[in-house]
This record gives structure tokens, C-alpha cells and sequence, in this order.
């Protein structure tokens, strides 16, 4: 169904809608809210009186961990048990600051899995790494975070830092990190409390795996 209405994992979270648009029948719903809203994937968060309309979101910790293992096969692999388990080698390595080593671990890791025909695009392997990172239980995985000069591809809080993420296809790590940089987007965590890193990483569109990264 999330293919049929063209939505991806990231459209699911901080939706704001009338009631009209997501407390309805579901028999010929021109969205995905309605469904969403009663299977219990998606839950009322806050409502603005002044302008009625409600937030939702996603409700839990518990609920976003098996939505986001029912995407794993649509958007990583099949093989979810390998997936998962990989996911939490890179938690691992993050609990130790080793960034660098956590990419290894994907990089190798997607080049065992199939092709994917659908992944010709920046979007496309934006989308998986927030599916593999939202699966690191204990952070916080955010993308397209607006700053006053651009959108971080995805922010990532762990336990002990912040990290953005740039990403690229069929260009360099050098480009993303230059992007970072070029944009300032680290001053728009100043205050976050947490050392901040930046990771640029490009995606080989022939390969469809990383090609490499600057972490900063």
C-alpha cells in the first residue's frame, strides 16, 4: 500500500493532517492516512485549536522497530534476520565512536544483498539508511532537517555525539563533506549538547554500494 500511494518511511512521522484526512473509511482513500491511523501505525500526538488540524506520528519505540522491520525487505533486503543483525554491529561500533568502522560493516554487508532496480537515485539510498539506522533502537534518526541554508540528508543522535550525514550518488565523499561545509550545518546544532561529526558518503550507481566517505 505504501507503494501504491508513493510514500516513503520518512512521510509516515510528525504528519500534519484535519481529521477529515486520516479518521476515514478506508474504501477509496486518496491517501495513506486513514489505513495508517486505524491499523495503529500512526497515533495522535498534538492538535492545534487555532488552525484544527492534529500531528501524528508514529506512537513508539516498539511500534517504529517492527514498522521498520516490515519495510527491511522492500527497501535493504529479504533477508531480515542478517539485516537486523548487521544493524546491530553498527550500533556496536557507534557505541564506541568508530564511524568510520560502522561504514565499513554497511559497505560490506551491501555488497553481499542484490541489486535493487529501483536505485537511481540520491532518495532511494537515503531511504534505506534510514531504514538500517532506525533500526539502532536506542537513537534518535531523523532526515531531510531543515537548516537556514539547506536540508541535512539525515541527522543521527546516539548516546555521546551527533551526526550529519550528507549523501551523494555517482559523485564523491568529498562532495558531501564539501556540501556540509559549503552549507554550515553544523551551526545549526550548536546548542545540541553533543560533539558533532559530519559524514559525507557517496553511493556508486553502477555497484549500487558506497564508494567511499569523509568523516570530519
Amino acid at each position: 500500500m505504501m507503494r501504491k500511494y508513493d510514500v516513503q518511511p520518512v512521510d509516515i512521522t510528525r504528519v500534519e493532517a484535519s481529521a477529515s484526512e486520516f479518521d476515514a473509511p478506508t474504501e477509496n482513500m486518496p491517501t495513506i492516512m486513514p489505513l495508517l491511523y486505524q491499523s495503529g501505525y500512526i497515533t495522535i500526538k498534538d492538535y492545534n485549536r487555532d488552525y484544527d488540524y492534529y500531528t501524528l506520528d508514529v506512537p513508539n519505540k516498539e511500534m517504529r522497530l517492527g514498522l521498520t522491520k516490515a519495510l527491511i525487505p522492500s527497501y535493504v533486503s529479504p533477508n531480515t534476520l542478517a539485516v537486523t543483525n548487521m544493524a546491530r554491529r553498527i550500533a556496536q561500533a557507534l557505541d564506541k565512536r568508530d564511524m568510520d568502522g560502522a561504514l565499513t560493516l554497511l559497505q560490506t554487508f551491501l555488497g553481499t544483498i542484490p541489486y535493487c532496480t529501483n536505485a537511481n537515485s540520491e532518495g532511494h539510498y537515503q531511504q534505506m539508511l534510514y531504514v538500517i539506522f532506525s533500526l539502532l533502537t536506542d537513537y534518535l534518526v531523523d532526515v531531510e532537517v531543515h537548516t537556514p541554508t539547506g536540508r541535512v540528508d539525515i541527522v543521527m543522535l546516539t548516546r555521546t555525539d551527533l551526526y550529519l550525514l550528507e549523501i551523494k550518488l555517482n559523485q564523491s565523499g568529498k562532495s558531501a563533506s564539501h556540501q556540509i561545509n559549503l552549507k554550515n550545518y553544523r551551526q545549526r546544532f550548536a546548542l545540541s549538547g553533543r560533539p558533532i561529526t559530519t559524514v559525507g558518503v557517496n553511493f556508486d550507481g553502477e555497484t549500487r554500494n558506497i564508494s567511499d566517505w569523509i568523516i570530519e
